[in-house]
């Protein structure tokens, strides 16, 4: 089965915002762009993935990420994550209504291929399917297989949410690349103890105290 997957990414004048005390002087939108591009990048280069949609509403991160190979959705509706998700899911089903779709977290920053290949093998398995986060209460992936919605229920416990939703949590070891998404400073310690990819590499160098400092460089 090959997937699209759909990314979403606020402006990134707004992105991150748990983050202002760790990327202090107007580093964050920059920090929040480089989890993009190493999402992106990873993601085009999983094995199943036919192409990457990214649905924003910004105009820099609509360039950067298009020159990785994504292609760029309007945030037309604005009305929050899951309305732009279930926006842009229309928007490649109207082009191929048959297709497998995957909702996926921007902020992936050590997103690995192999482990994402796996997720995706195993959501081929079922309607529709989930993978929690780090810690258990939200999600970083969501997916439909051909001819069913996404019904995308991301937000606060969305865990519980996607679960009630009838979607099938995936139980997976061994892909914690694909479940580390950032939103504090102890989650991005811990993208970085994994390995990130070289946007988010850069954009982290100077940036951050040695508590926060990663070894160098993503696992392939």
């Amino acid at each position: 089965m090959q997937w699209t997957l759909v990314i979403p990414l606020k402006p990134l004048a707004q992105a991150k915002s748990r983050l202002a005390g760790t990327a202090a002087g107007g580093a964050r939108p920059g920090l929040a762009l480089a989890f993009a591009q190493d999402t992106v990048a990873a993601a085009l280069a999983a094995p199943g993935v036919r192409d990457v949609a990214v649905v924003t509403g910004d105009p820099l991160a609509g360039r950067e990420l298009a020159a990785l190979g994504a292609r760029i959705v309007a945030d037309e509706p604005g009305g929050g994550l899951n309305v732009a998700l279930a926006h842009a899911a229309a928007v490649v089903r109207a082009t191929r209504p048959d297709g497998a779709v995957a909702a996926l977290n921007a902020d992936l920053p050590a997103l690995r291929p192999a482990e994402l290949a796996r997720v995706l093998q195993a959501a081929a398995e079922f309607p529709r399917a989930f993978l929690p986060d780090a810690p258990e209460i939200g999600t970083t992936f969501l997916a439909a297989a051909p001819g069913h919605a996404l019904r995308p229920a991301f937000g606060v416990d969305s865990r519980v949410r996607h679960r009630r939703s009838g979607a099938v949590e995936l139980a997976l070891t061994g892909v914690d690349s694909v479940r580390q998404d950032v939103d504090t400073r102890a989650d991005l310690g811990a993208a970085l103890a994994l390995g990130v990819g070289p946007h988010t590499a850069a954009a982290t160098t100077g940036l951050l105290t040695e508590v926060c400092r990663p070894a160098q460089g993503r696992a392939q």
